[in-house]
């Protein structure tokens, strides 16, 4: 029993293949998807595959790449989106500095309007920050984040970030680049966050976890994920891939309230 928190099903990529490769997820364990929205068209397609299978949830917002894109109607189109039973959060938003697609202060203001909105729609957010952990936790904490809580998806940061990203009282979600043989700086951080603060991903297309890296990614890969942080949590007793699944399905519930 596993959930993927962070996919991108609408991806091109799957286009061909998208039922089948569904079929393969739910067969390997996948009980549940998170399909993500990056910007006004990713959203309304993360809600419209959300609505077409009951398994599936969406999440809506616009990517830090992408706030210069952002019209003032699409927050309103977004509050409508919301209406949806099928919408679990609200992201994925964030800073990005390191390519800045958007110019840092765009994304900075684009980024407190967005938590702002999801306070007024009650969604937890979902966190993309590279290369801006303190503007990140700056703004978090001056738009009082913690009140809907959230997750750091695709966790990737240092020892500092966890450790005020679960002060702030959120999850890290961890993906593939657990498996990276030259994650060893991650798989540290991994071992000491809570059990009860752990989510798991895919971030499908992107970040194939060994054995697969260099193919496309898909959801039925986030086992390798969930069994690498079972590896790292080995001294648990009990600890096994099933019962990282559970715990994992079980944060993943509460935080984006589903069955």
């Amino acid at each position: 029993m596993l959930i993927d928190t962070h996919t991108h099903l609408d991806d091109a990529r799957y286009n061909d293949d998208r039922e089948v490769m569904i079929s393969r997820a739910r067969e390997a364990g996948v009980t549940t998807f998170v399909t993500i929205g990056c910007d006004l068209s990713t959203s309304q397609a993360a809600v419209a595959l959300a609505e077409r299978y009951p398994f599936v949830y969406a999440s809506i917002g616009v990517h830090p790449h992408e706030v210069k894109h952002i019209l003032d109607s699409w927050y309103d189109e977004f509050r409508r989106l919301a209406h949806s039973k099928k919408v679990a959060a609200y992201g994925e938003i964030g800073l990005d500095y390191h390519y800045n697609h958007s110019s840092p202060k765009e994304q900075r203001e684009r980024f407190r309007e967005q938590v702002q909105l999801a306070r007024e729609l009650n969604l937890p957010v979902i966190i993309h920050t590279r290369e801006a952990q303190e503007d990140t936790m700056t703004i978090l904490k001056e738009e009082k984040a913690s009140e809907v809580g959230g997750v750091f998806h695709c966790f990737s940061g240092d020892a500092w970030l966890a450790k005020d990203a679960l002060d702030l009282g959120f999850y890290l979600s961890f993906s593939g680049i657990l498996t990276f043989q030259n994650a060893t700086m991650l798989r540290d951080i991994a071992k000491t966050v809570p059990l009860d603060r752990l989510l798991i991903e895919t971030d499908c297309p992107y970040l194939t976890p060994s054995p697969h890296r260099g193919k496309r990614n898909e959801p039925a890969y986030v086992s390798f994920v969930a069994q690498k942080l079972a590896e790292l949590h080995a001294d648990v007793p009990g600890m096994s891939l099933e019962r990282i699944g559970h715990i994992t399905t079980e944060n993943a519930k509460r935080l984006f309230k589903i069955a």
